[in-house]
């Protein structure tokens, strides 16, 4: 079942770390996309803030992982706030 994945994601993710792998900005956005696929918005928001703390600069991929992630959470305002910001960053949407 494809929203249940997203647990098995997220220990991948971590045991990458673990291993002394640093995640990219694929490795994130299918992170944020799994969370997503999974209902987890909340924990997408949690990725995408990491990654730019880690100073990873998302690319337009990432952003619909993250617009997608919040639409299936109904964080609709979320969304729209975060289209807003990819605009502002100079990246043309294409969803």
């Amino acid at each position: 079942e494809k929203g249940g994945q997203w647990e098995k994601t997220l220990e991948l993710f971590d045991e990458m770390r673990h291993r002394g792998l640093e995640p990219d900005i694929i490795s994130y956005t299918v992170l944020i996309s799994a969370c997503g696929n999974g209902c987890q918005w909340e924990k997408a928001l949690e990725a995408f803030a990491e990654l730019q703390q880690r100073g990873l600069q998302p690319d337009i991929i990432t952003y619909n992982a993250l617009i997608s992630a919040c639409e299936k959470g109904a964080q609709w305002e979320k969304a729209l706030e975060i289209f807003d910001k990819l605009q502002h960053r100079g990246l043309q949407p294409d969803i």
